[in-house]
């Protein structure tokens, strides 16, 4: 009878033997006394006899890494691991076995889970130096990178599977912790901090150069840095929101204000391609939020609304479901057919209000707006504008579905610099 693995613990060690000889038997009688299935993978480039005598006394399997680097050897934990969630330790004592029930019973609250050293609660043992360049590197990567976790270079964590097996991960070395985080936390997964302390080895010494190690860290940052600012990031809106200084921020607040005025009263609302954004918190009960990307959808369970997945070409809603449906600044980012306009006006029920957002191409404003936001951030929103309308032609498209306009307003704030919407136009419409 085949059994489900529940957990596989991936080790990556170089010549480690004296370490796992203390570390296995440790964690086989945590992990026993869990009672799950589990198993045990050590993962090394070049196997030495200490190493495989303890791993075979252990139960456990020893991989020989496909890639080098630390990165090397936690991509071939991944790809061979059976697990349903993965978890990743030191081979030299540092992380203790003993923190594993409290990573196990906090699976369900978050996909990827930290045995952090910097949140309340959390210590470690090291030289004052290092200590200094930890906490240095850390916050330059939370603060530059806007994440909301405190320790991104601990490798002591508990992965869901789905979280990581099959994504390209580009760092073979030490960098490959904070790439893991922020490229799952773009993808919409949650990711949480648990306090451990952080022990020093007892046998050996540490493979990192702290040279090398600077510099990959470095090439890193720049990397990540697009992904955390990549229109694709799943809390791309949600975070524009906070920004008090510049004006994108500014504009996404006016938008909330608009589109919360506009639906108020008007009953459970469908938000047709509704991204990260901040308005999903504000609708009422009942209302329903649709987005193609799955990692903007998985963002969005924190605002507690039910979530599908789907196109807007294809609505998966009967004729006149909701008294309210809202789209908006989505009509601009697809081809430029009839058949999302006409979907949108199918779910309005008789005698209900479609709120549809959209840049105006009409106006001056928007189109030197447009021209310098695709120069000055090439990564932004500014090439995905593949379909331009007028807002004249927008109300003839809906007046030809049986629509009346309800109410006009332009935002005309914003900078090229953060991407405001200059010359946006909403239009209220009413069956």
């Amino acid at each position: 009878m085949t059994h489900t693995v529940d957990l596989s613990v991936i080790i990556p060690a170089l010549h480690e033997g004296p370490n796992l000889a203390v570390l296995l038997p440790e964690l086989r009688r945590v992990l026993d006394n869990l009672g799950i299935c589990y198993e045990t993978l050590v993962v090394t480039r070049q196997p030495d006899q200490q190493t495989q005598e303890a791993v075979v006394q252990s139960g456990g399997k020893l991989l020989e890494q496909s890639a080098p680097g630390y990165g090397g050897a936690l991509l071939t934990g991944f790809a061979m691991a059976s697990g349903t969630y993965l978890l990743t330790m030191d081979a030299d004592l540092s992380h203790q076995p003993d923190l594993l029930p409290t990573l196990w019973l906090r699976r369900h609250k978050g996909e990827i889970t930290i045995a952090s050293r910097y949140v309340p609660g959390g210590s470690a043992s090291m030289s004052a130096t290092r200590y200094f360049l930890s906490r240095v590197l850390n916050t330059f990567f939370r603060r530059g990178l806007d994440v909301p976790f405190r320790d991104m270079t601990s490798g002591f964590r508990l992965y869901k599977a789905s979280a990581v097996r099959g994504e390209s991960f580009t760092a073979r070395t030490f960098a490959i912790l904070p790439e893991i985080l922020v490229r799952g936390y773009a993808q919409g997964w949650k990711v949480q901090e648990v306090p451990f302390h952080y022990a020093p080895r007892q046998h050996g010494e540490s493979k990192a150069q702290l040279i090398r190690f600077g510099i990959e860290y470095l090439k890193a940052f720049r990397l990540l840095w697009r992904v955390r600012n990549s229109v694709e990031s799943a809390d791309y809106d949600d975070r524009a929101y906070d920004r008090r200084i510049v004006l994108r921020g500014y504009w996404q607040r006016l938008r909330f204000r608009y589109i919360t005025e506009l639906i108020a009263g008007e009953g459970p609302v469908l938000d047709v391609g509704c991204g990260s954004s901040r308005i999903i918190g504000s609708l009422p009960s009942g209302s329903v939020v649709l987005d193609p990307l799955l990692g903007k959808l998985r963002y969005a369970r924190k605002f507690s609304k039910h979530l599908v997945q789907g196109s807007g070409f294809a609505l998966p809603f009967a004729d006149g479901s909701f008294p309210c449906v809202v789209c908006s600044q989505v009509i601009e980012h697809v081809p430029k057919n009839p058949r999302i306009l006409d979907e949108l006006c199918r779910v309005v029920a008789p005698g209900g209000r479609l709120v549809l957002g959209a840049p105006d191409c009409a106006r001056w404003e928007w189109v030197i707006t447009e021209k310098l936001y695709g120069l000055v951030t090439p990564g932004g929103y500014a090439h995905e504008r593949i379909s331009h309308c007028t807002r004249r032609e927008l109300i003839v498209l809906f007046k030809e579905r049986g629509f009346t306009l309800a109410r006009i307003s332009h935002q005309l704030f914003g900078t090229a610099f953060e991407g405001a919407e200059s010359g946006d136009c909403g239009l209220t419409l009413s069956r």
